[in-house]
């Protein structure tokens, strides 16, 4: 509930909703809002999974965008300097 209030903040009601709507993601739509009902029935090991599951199906073109930004926080001079230097040795 939180992630949807959260996106319908950032991108707006009318933007969230084609987004989960549009028919290539459909199924994923229906798995994410189904284990949301599940979870809301009290079963919320299985309705976290049927959610997990949606959710990957959803965003699934956007993770090899996310894993490409994220091997280019090495090139942020602060970042670069402390993965460089390594963490110290007890932390």
């Amino acid at each position: 509930i939180l992630f949807l209030s959260g996106l319908v903040f950032i991108i707006g009601f009318r933007r969230t909703f084609t987004f989960f709507f549009q028919r290539p993601k459909l199924k994923g739509t229906s798995f994410f809002f189904g284990g949301l009902i599940v979870v809301l029935m009290r079963w919320p090991i299985l309705g976290m999974l049927l959610e997990a599951y949606g959710f990957i199906t959803l965003f699934r073109s956007f993770f090899p965008v996310a894993f490409g930004f994220l091997g280019s926080l090495v090139n942020i001079p602060l970042l670069s300097q402390v993965s460089r230097a390594g963490v110290p040795p007890g932390l």
